[in-house]
């Protein structure tokens, strides 16, 4: 089944955590590590800097009183950039889906909360697949049966990730930030972008890889989720490439992966041999975002691709899984 991507937003809280802020809380950490090892120089944050400066957040629970934005603002707010662009109301849609790392609440569904932020009434459920959370929601819409879905259908994913950080571990605390990303997709309607193939897969046996327990803090296996990550994405990347080359006419391949590390990503440009003004990122400003990450660099660009450009999307996450989109750009009609 075909989907339309017609729209796509995101949005960042405007508080951001320098390195030069995480050098100054004196965990042994500095500007030049943080840049030499992950490729990044500031996150944004939903918690107040003084916050994080007094208690590091080693209650992630103070953490979740403290926060000055919760999950659904964040996808309601980027989630109203993906109506403007797609130029629809929101009483025209009739499905809302949300996933998220992260979940401010068990109860009710996070889709249900920025459902209700946004005014619209229509169907709203979770689905979650950690840092592939955004291709994993398009995977599941491309299998449910056409005539069952609405017109147009809004998908979120929206992570508050450093309410669950330890500002005392400087390994994990240099990586995260906040951050939501939705799209506006249909079966029915075409788009100037058009996902031409999507697939998702998962191996459980890794599951206890990636961990962020309720109301704990993030932890994982970091080398073996570094291997995972390049080599799944390289593998990803190479099997989207050939789908893409056979219909090539010139067209453009562009590359979206998951925002982890930059370090990871340039190392998958170099294995795949991918020239830098044909990779897209925004971890070196923005932190590993989650689920949100790889939709939000795709919503940053949105405006710059033209009708003769792909778009190679590859993602991973907890679980462990990883998934993939072939996005083409052309005409609406």
């Amino acid at each position: 089944m075909t989907l339309y991507l017609h729209g796509i937003g995101h949005y960042h809280p405007e508080t951001e955590i320098t390195n030069r802020f995480l050098e100054a809380l004196d965990i042994g950490t500095s500007d030049e590590w943080i840049v030499d090892r992950v490729g990044i120089r500031g996150r944004r944050t939903v918690l107040p800097l003084d916050y994080i400066r007094e208690t590091r957040n080693v209650d992630p629970r103070a953490g979740h009183e403290a926060a000055e934005l919760g999950n659904a603002e964040l996808g309601a707010r980027a989630a109203q950039m993906a109506l403007e662009r797609a130029g629809i109301a929101k009483e025209q849609i009739g499905l809302v889906l949300s996933g998220t790392s992260s979940a401010c609440h068990v109860c009710p569904a996070e889709a249900s909360l920025i459902a209700q932020q946004l005014g619209i009434e229509a169907p709203a459920f979770d689905i979650n697949s950690a840092c592939s959370t955004f291709v994993a929601q398009l995977y599941n819409l491309s299998l449910m049966h056409q005539k069952a879905l609405p017109d147009f259908v809004l998908t979120i994913a929206t992570e508050s990730l450093t309410r669950a950080v330890n500002y005392n571990d400087r390994s994990n605390c240099v990586l995260f930030g906040d951050g939501a990303a939705a799209a506006v997709v249909s079966t029915r309607h075409p788009a100037r972008a058009k996902l031409m193939h999507l697939d998702l897969a998962s191996d459980p046996s890794g599951a206890d890889k990636v961990v962020i327990p309720w109301a704990g803090h993030f932890d994982q296996d970091g080398r073996a989720v570094q291997i995972f990550a390049i080599r799944r994405t390289r593998a990803g990347y190479m099997q989207l490439r050939e789908l893409a080359e056979p219909d090539g006419d010139g067209r453009r391949l562009y590359f979206i992966g998951h925002q982890a590390n930059l370090r990871v990503l340039e190392q998958v440009c170099k294995y795949c041999e991918i020239p830098p003004e044909r990779h897209h990122s925004n971890v070196e400003t923005r932190g590993n975002t989650g689920g949100a990450s790889a939709p939000s660099v795709l919503s940053m660009q949105w405006e710059k691709f033209s009708e003769q450009d792909d778009v190679a999307l590859v993602v991973v996450g907890g679980g462990l899984t990883w998934a993939r989109a072939l996005l083409r750009f052309g005409s609406s009609t």
